[in-house]
């Protein structure tokens, strides 16, 4: 019996092995005799791949797609179709494969706008859009020297039904000599596709051109390359814009409505889905969705059972009251991803709840949006009151603190969105200086810290607290002189004496933009700090503003030749501006007003309790502003003031209030703080000119115009030393001389 066992276990086994060995030889023979359909046999050692199965995912798969040329997988009916048309050829272009860095290296970062072509129409949006860039410090009109290239052909709207749509676009595209299949070329757009799918088709191949577009997907954003726009109305502002709403930081935020949305709901088509679905979350109480179907010219032949009574209910809510009076906006998409509830509801400080599944938002390849706003899902439509019910209310006031920044620094005007596109591509160029993240999440934002300058954050003022930082507790003090030296008992003379007395000097620039020779150096008085001067070559009033390499110190203390200050002034001004090393603090206060009568910007030196301007004819600031005025205002207005030889003070103060939206601090100091024995035939002697007043009203009104915008902000805050006047001795005060004065 045992024997019949292991007599029956032998057989298996062999019989076993048998088939191995015979199914290994034909999967060895297909081996060596590849398919026909084959080119090569899989090489020695490879692992034989797993098998295709269908992917039963892919819909909720991340939506990097593979284009036309192959990738791994298949292609799919659509891509064909794309590829076939041409209209993405370019969709795997990065900057490194379709952009030539070499102009741009060699010239610096410039913008060439094509001429307008006879009897080419441009929308306005357009035309502000090209007039921001002509009014750029990138602007030139060169060809040659060009990095980037715009069309002045229309490309915003490219949907067929628009009366703005710019027929032919692609032959015209094609006939332009520099073109160059879009190589290092921009297009803006807003809209693309058309009725009823609203594809993001431009209507013809841009080849290797970036993108700034509004309402793209993550799908056809090419990371790095396209830049995402916000859709902006016709209607908004070229340059300046309106300020945020948010005037009070309170918590929790006193507003009537947790949510709202008022705008249309589409019965059918793309974009109907979220809409449609609104009625859900709806209470009428703190949540209110309105939605109305009263739109387009057949709505009522395509109505709903619940149309009358959503129109009824829509009809009853002002928009502009929701807006301003709720914490949450929901920001659905509509037919494209886009819409324009974002922009109202940042300026609003209502912070958006973004519906709008796969839209890449503007500017993210800076902005961090979720400082600033609630990044939902379509498909968790109902969950969102809960979500937002759930945020901690100092949350709620980080978000609109952050919503109003994001909205004056980049999104107020046509020209911010402009600028900052561009600067995004610039820091794309020249990666070595790029802004980090923290520069363009942060006040005052990219448009204002130049990286040229340095890419050190502790090199300007505005991080110093971020980074754990204090400036450097030192000043150079830069006076500016214009009349020649022929007295010993000359007002700058005595000025230098008293600034070299201070603790906090560690130098003295004398800027010569007299006309007559320099003086011999023994004609200087010896002062215990290094005094060195520099003769001016152009001899003009934006000189005194160069960012001169002698300028070692954080601080700079900008003096007029005739100015009177005692050492113990200098040193408590100085004092004070260490606190607040991001603004002008000094000596003489001025004002600015509207006249009613006149419609423009006065201007006035009256002895009142409110300024708006602190002279720089005593004032101390930061020497990056030296920097921003010389490369970031136009050559035209500091052509205005070198022509005039005035007002150069009054455009250095309209430049800091625009960065840091805070007014000047003015200090303790007498009423008179210039020196009454200079000769009325001086050059310096400019006060006493009766076209001087004249003059820095005019001027006034063209840096208005500039800004687009009055930043200039009134304050009635003057800072004197501890004690000040106090009836107590004389002794126990730090700057008792300030009182003698």
């Amino acid at each position: 019996m045992q024997a019949k066992k292991r007599y029956l276990t032998l057989l298996s086994a062999g019989t076993c092995l048998a088939l191995l060995l015979y199914l290994g030889g034909v999967r060895l023979r297909a081996a060596r005799h590849p398919t026909p359909g084959s080119r090569h046999g899989p090489r020695p050692g490879a692992e034989r791949p797993w098998p295709r199965f269908p992917d039963a995912l892919r819909p909720f798969a991340p939506a990097e797609r593979p284009g036309p040329e192959g990738g791994g997988g298949r292609v799919s009916p659509r891509q064909r179709r794309d590829a076939s048309a041409g209209l993405y050829r370019g969709r795997r272009c990065r900057m490194e494969s379709c952009f030539d860095f070499a102009q741009c290296r060699k010239n610096g970062f410039k913008v060439y706008v094509y001429p307008q072509q006879k009897g080419e129409k441009i929308a306005e949006s357009y035309q502000n859009v090209l007039a921001a860039i002509e009014g750029s410090r990138f602007y030139t009109s060169d060809p040659g020297q060009a990095c980037l290239f715009v069309l002045s052909l229309d490309t915003l709207d490219r949907d067929q039904l628009s009366p703005q749509y710019v027929h032919n676009l692609r032959s015209k595209v094609q006939s332009l000599h520099l073109w160059n299949n879009g190589r290092n070329h921009l297009i803006f757009n807003l809209y693309s596709g058309t009725w009823p799918d609203y594809t993001e088709d431009v209507g013809f191949d841009i080849g290797q051109a970036m993108l700034a577009k509004a309402s793209i997907s993550t799908e056809n954003f090419r990371p790095n390359f396209d830049v995402s726009i916000p859709l902006f109305s016709k209607d908004h502002p070229r340059t300046g814009g309106e300020k945020g709403f948010l005037r009070f930081n309170t918590i929790p935020p006193l507003r009537k409505y947790m949510l709202v949305f008022k705008g249309k709901r589409y019965l059918t088509g793309i974009g109907s889905d979220t809409r449609n679905a609104l009625y859900h979350v709806h209470n009428g109480e703190d949540v209110v969705l309105l939605t109305t179907c009263k739109h387009g010219k057949d709505w009522q032949k395509h109505k709903d059972s619940r149309c009358d009574r959503d129109n009824a209910e829509y009809e009853k809510y002002d928009y502009r009251e929701m807006l301003h009076n709720a914490t949450f906006c929901l920001v659905p998409r509509g037919r494209r991803l886009g819409s324009f509830r974002f922009l109202e509801a940042l300026q609003a400080a209502c912070v958006p709840v973004m519906l709008s599944n796969g839209w890449e938002l503007p500017f993210s390849e800076v902005i961090d949006w979720n400082q600033a706003a609630v990044i939902g899902d379509e498909r968790l439509l109902l969950q969102i009151p809960s979500t937002i019910r759930s945020i901690h209310q100092d949350k709620i006031l980080a978000l609109r603190q952050q919503t109003q920044f994001l909205w004056e620094a980049y999104f107020s005007s046509v020209e911010k969105i402009v600028l900052t596109t561009l600067e995004i591509i610039q820091d794309r160029i020249f990666k070595h200086i790029s802004r980090n993240s923290l520069i363009w999440n942060k006040h005052p934002g990219g448009l204002f810290v130049l990286p040229q300058y340095s890419s050190y954050l502790g090199d300007f003022p505005y991080y110093y607290a971020n980074l754990g930082l204090k400036p450097l507790p030192t000043f150079t003090a830069v006076i500016h002189a214009v009349t020649p030296l022929v007295s010993q008992s000359q007002p700058v003379l005595k000025l230098l004496v008293a600034v070299a007395k201070s603790q906090y000097c560690a130098q003295i620039i004398v800027l010569w933009n007299c006309d007559k020779p320099l003086p011999a150096k023994h004609r200087w008085p010896a002062t215990s700090v290094p005094v060195i001067v520099i003769e001016g070559e152009s001899k003009v009033m934006s000189s005194r503003f160069l960012p001169y390499d002698n300028i070692v110190t954080d601080a700079v203390l900008s003096l007029d030749e005739d100015t009177v200050l005692s050492t113990t002034e200098v040193d408590f001004a100085f004092t004070v501006w260490q606190s607040f090393p991001e603004r002008i603090v000094g000596y003489p206060a001025r004002s600015h007003f509207w006249d009613n009568t006149k419609e423009r910007w006065g201007y006035t030196s009256k002895w009142t309790n409110d300024y708006s301007m602190v002279l720089t004819g005593a004032a101390i600031y930061h020497k990056y502003y030296h920097y921003l005025y010389t490369h970031y205002l136009p050559a035209s207005l500091k052509n205005m003031v070198d022509q005039l030889a005035n007002c150069e003070d009054i455009l250095m103060n309209f430049l800091v209030s625009a960065v840091t939206k805070l007014p000047p601090i003015k200090v303790t100091q007498k009423k008179q703080y210039k020196e009454t024995m200079m000769g009325q035939t001086s050059r310096a002697s400019r006060w006493a000119d009766p076209d001087h007043f004249a003059q820095r009203q005019s001027c006034m009104n063209t840096f208005a115009s500039w800004f687009g915008y009055m930043p200039l902000i009134h304050s009635q805050m003057r800072l004197d030393p501890v004690l000040f006047k106090d009836q107590v001795s004389i002794l126990r005060k730090k700057y008792r001389d300030i009182e003698r004065l």
